[in-house]
């Protein structure tokens, strides 16, 4: 069988010659002075150039000449390349050289929309992990890229075939397709005080595509997995990017010295479309290492361009810490639009990082909320999450705090075990904890019980979905459900139903501190509503340092759990049974022109329900006598201004206060 070898990005196409449309090395600019008001290519997001929101020409590091421009952290920058028009077809490509220092981060993005912040077409992120691009909030590629030097960055986007590739240094790092195939700017953006970088030598270029007659490319090489030691199965997706249905084809991959081939021998691949093809598994290693996959054969020939028959991935396992668990806790709610894309990178993260990471999905102003652990964790904005207890980021943004921790060694492991009382529903938990460095004193431990495959069939179990109809681009298939999803079509997965003692957690066991080879046992006992299905529930535990972060979790599935030995050790309480009472929601919140309140009363009583402004002023109040059940009262917000208001409901002598927030 021919050997294909990848070309670079120049050749990788058919397309026409042009000159290059755009290139800036910013030595024409004032040292010192912004860069807005000197350029008619370069303006920022807002439009209001030569103040915070620009960027300055900086003579303090250059890869060409004495001039670059220097992002310093902090998020006022925000810049952005108007390319002039929208680019929908041909192939667009696009150079920048980044200097980001060992410690600091990089970001740009691609917008797609004639506008910005209509659509991103790509985001990248950089650090000392690599580079990381993602697309329509989904990992598209993971590489290494260069710190403490200037590293070139290319990106060629064929508009036509949907196929995207990332280049550093002349050496492609793989491919991918893209969903959002349309570029109209180039945005840099520190997006807080970590992100630190300079920029030189940006350009870029566009050129027509024109289809051949047979031509199957390969699009992505997804090695399907990133942890060093983690056994996959590499895929290769082939798309027919020429004007003859496909009907056969060979294809090979080759990694750590080992080749395979296989032979699809009868397929009907139409234009246009794709198909993915697995490999046997294998064993990612330590180290830097290069995967490839290449095709021939196509339809018992060659095909009619052979410069898209391969590619490259570069492959660098993260090496996990020995016996570390990385925790990520997500404030979501069924009242929150954007909160589906929580639940798509929760997914994500739970499949691709299986036994090294553990989600928990933190529920507010919903039926599944658990209020201590909702008040614990705290966030402002939702969707929002904490990876291991440290800054609230967007679930989309967790894998840079993932892999970053998941190389922190811990200070200790655990092993769990566990009794079950069936008739009174009580799951007793022991948690050996096993020291691996001595610690001083201020180490706690907390007690958590999720459960996945969660319904309802009432109205607040209903998912707000902002991504309906596709118009906020492509989000793990929320863009084909409707707004809201019903109840009925939703499953809530890793929903955390209770934290122990307390969110931040038990120290009895550690006071004093601990020697490093000792184990200390730690009881703690769950009461188990009868509405739970212990067959989707698991315990996970957390070892807490003195200033609040996660230093190791551990966690097994409930079955596992009570197969394990339970061992004595010093107590720490004991879960309350969940009480029932009544339950008032919100939705959707925010709101523009009406507000439903749901109430859920599990037995009969007299309601009182009032709505106030934040000064206290009753706006509307009214009695409901006898109510029980789920019950839905719509209210007119037409007449409220934009603002924040509370809605109380009184019954039984006790109130509930909930915020409602008119758009």
């Amino acid at each position: 069988m021919k050997k294909l070898t990848l070309l670079t990005a120049a050749a990788a196409f058919a397309f026409s010659s042009q000159a290059q449309l755009f290139s800036d090395d910013f030595e024409s600019y004032s040292t010192g002075s912004y860069l807005g008001p000197q350029s008619t290519e370069w303006t920022t997001w807002s439009g209001n150039e030569g103040g915070a929101e620009d960027v300055q020409i900086s003579s303090a590091r250059a890869l060409s000449g004495a001039n670059s421009i220097y992002f310093a952290g902090g998020g006022s920058q925000d810049i952005l390349l108007d390319l002039g028009q929208q680019y929908t077809s041909g192939v667009f490509t696009f150079t920048t050289n980044l200097f980001v220092a060992s410690g600091s981060k990089a970001y740009f993005n691609l917008q797609g929309g004639a506008m910005a912040g209509q659509t991103w077409a790509m985001d990248c992120f950089i650090d000392d992990n690599g580079l990381n691009i993602q697309e329509a909030g989904a990992v598209s590629l993971s590489a290494s890229a260069p710190m403490d030097t200037w590293f070139e960055m290319t990106i060629v986007a064929n508009l036509s075939t949907g196929i995207w590739e990332t280049i550093i240094d002349g050496q492609s790092v793989g491919k991918w397709i893209n969903a959002v195939n349309a570029v109209s700017s180039i945005n840099y953006y520190p997006i807080d005080g970590s992100y630190k970088f300079y920029v030189d030598d940006v350009s870029f270029d566009h050129q027509a595509y024109t289809p051949s007659n047979l031509n199957a490319a390969v699009a992505e090489l997804n090695m399907n997995g990133v942890i060093s030691g983690q056994t996959t199965t590499p895929s290769l997706t082939i798309k027919n990017v020429g004007n003859t249905a496909i009907t056969s084809y060979d294809i090979s991959f080759e990694y750590n010295g080992n080749t395979v081939t296989e032979t699809v021998a009868s397929t009907n691949l139409a234009v246009g479309n794709t198909e993915t093809v697995t490999f046997p598994s294998v064993a990612l290693l330590a180290g830097l290492s290069v995967g490839q996959a290449y095709i021939n054969n196509v339809n018992g020939a060659s095909d009619d361009l052979a410069s898209d028959d391969s590619v490259n991935v570069v492959v660098n396992p993260i090496v996990p810490a020995a016996g570390k668990v990385v925790v990520g806790e997500e404030g979501t709610g069924t009242w929150c639009q954007w909160c589906p894309r929580g639940d798509v990178f929760m997914a994500q993260f739970a499949a691709d990082f299986d036994g090294y990471w553990k989600g928990i999905a933190v529920h507010n102003n919903d039926p599944m909320v658990y209020a201590a652990y909702d008040q614990g964790l705290n966030l402002s904005g939702y969707p929002g999450a904490k990876v291991d207890r440290g800054t609230a980021v967007d679930p989309s943004q967790m894998y840079g705090d993932f892999v970053t921790r998941l190389q922190i060694a811990p200070k200790a492991t655990f092993d769990l075990g566990a009794n079950w009382d069936a008739n009174t529903r009580t799951l007793a938990v022991s948690a050996s904890t096993n020291f691996q460095e001595t610690v001083s004193s201020g180490y706690r431990i907390a007690f958590i019980l999720t459960e996945d495959n969660v319904t309802g069939t009432t109205a607040q179990y209903a998912q707000s979905n902002a991504y309906a109809g596709g118009g906020n681009g492509p989000m793990g298939g929320y863009e084909n459900l409707p707004n809201p999803v019903p109840a009925s079509q939703m499953v809530y997965n890793h929903v955390g139903r209770h934290i122990g003692p307390t969110f931040q957690g038990y120290n009895g066991a550690f006071q004093g501190g601990v020697t490093s080879g000792e184990t200390k046992v730690v009881n703690y006992a769950f009461e188990i509503d009868a509405s739970w299905n212990t067959d989707n529930m698991y315990v996970v535990t957390l070892l807490l340092a003195p200033n609040g972060r996660v230093d190791n979790a551990g966690y097994a599935k409930f079955s596992d759990i009570i197969a394990n030995d339970y061992v004595e050790g010093e107590y720490a309480g004991m879960a309350e049974a969940p009480e029932v009472k009544a339950e008032l929601n919100l939705y959707p919140n925010p709101a523009t022109t009406a507000v439903n309140l749901a109430i859920s009363m599990p037995t009969a009583a007299d309601v009182n329900m009032t709505i106030t402004d934040m000064s206290g002023k009753v706006l509307a109040e009214r009695t409901y006598e006898n109510l029980q059940g789920d019950v839905v009262l719509p209210y007119n917000t037409s007449s409220l201004a934009k603002g924040v208001y509370l809605v109380n409901m009184t019954t039984n002598g006790n109130t509930v206060v909930k915020r409602m927030i008119i758009e």
